[in-house]
């Protein structure tokens, strides 16, 4: 099994999943153009896609999904909550997930799970290929025990590490925008990324992403560092997936 990152930010998101001929897209936050290129820089054409998964229906994520799913007919999975809010009638195929529920793709298993976030139904996903997991967590505003249960025990991990306390209180940011950004609902600040790679099991972990970093409210170095804090490891053995190169492919054997 192995993933790499189209891109993470709040100008676009999209992951891919691979095992074998198995490859599932997690979201699609960019134009259909810009989806292609970002592709091809894996090596990989939007035919190769074996699904399109949506964590939730903001636009950074579910932007481009329609497009791409209409001009390649590639089969979508959701929540019925992110269903709800989104005008999808016309993809080809969509699936609805329970948010509590596994369920496969070809050659991968899918454990999603809910999050806390502003969104109707949002959740995130492990992936399985019968013996290394993957985990991803973006977009949730606070750590539940659940959330901790998922990803213990990971083989790899994906992590959200949106903004720093310090700068999004003295950036630019309006008011109203500060208090989302770093509420119980909006997105994991670097300290509270750390407390919870603290809090679970690291013992088999290969890869630690830090993801969804905010380009105005943190740096690279301030996540790696958070994340490298909680793994007692090198900065440099934590890796950062940006909004424009997202990451290079990463193997979990």
């Amino acid at each position: 099994m192995r993933f790499a990152s189209l891109g993470s930010g709040s100008e676009g998101n999209a992951l891919v999943v691979e095992r074998g001929a198995t490859r599932v897209m997690v979201d699609c936050g960019f134009g259909l153009a810009d989806a292609c290129r970002r592709l091809a820089r894996l090596a990989l054409g939007p035919a190769d896609l074996s699904a399109i998964l949506v964590t939730h229906e903001h636009s950074d994520h579910l932007g481009g999904v329609a497009r791409l799913a209409l001009k390649y007919g590639v089969p979508v999975w959701t929540s019925h909550g992110t269903l709800s809010q989104w005008q999808a009638e016309r993809l080809p195929q969509v699936n609805i997930f329970d948010s509590h529920s596994p369920f496969d793709i070809e050659d991968l298993q899918v454990h999603p799970y809910p999050v806390p976030h502003d969104a109707r139904e949002p959740a995130q996903f492990v992936f399985s290929d019968g013996g290394r997991r993957l985990g991803l967590l973006t977009d949730a505003g606070s750590v539940t025990p659940h959330m901790v249960d998922m990803l213990s025990g990971l083989d790899a991990l994906v992590l959200e590490c949106n903004h720093d306390a310090g700068m999004l209180a003295g950036g630019p940011y309006p008011p109203f925008l500060k208090q989302r950004v770093g509420g119980a609902f909006g997105h994991l600040e670097n300290s509270q990324a750390e407390d919870l790679l603290k809090r679970v099991d690291q013992s088999r972990l290969q890869h630690v992403v830090a993801a969804h970093l905010s380009a105005t409210n943190n740096t690279p170095q301030l996540a790696r560092a958070a994340l490298a804090r909680a793994l007692a490891c090198a900065e440099d053995w934590v890796a950062a997936a940006d909004q424009e190169t997202g990451l290079g492919w990463r193997s979990v054997q």
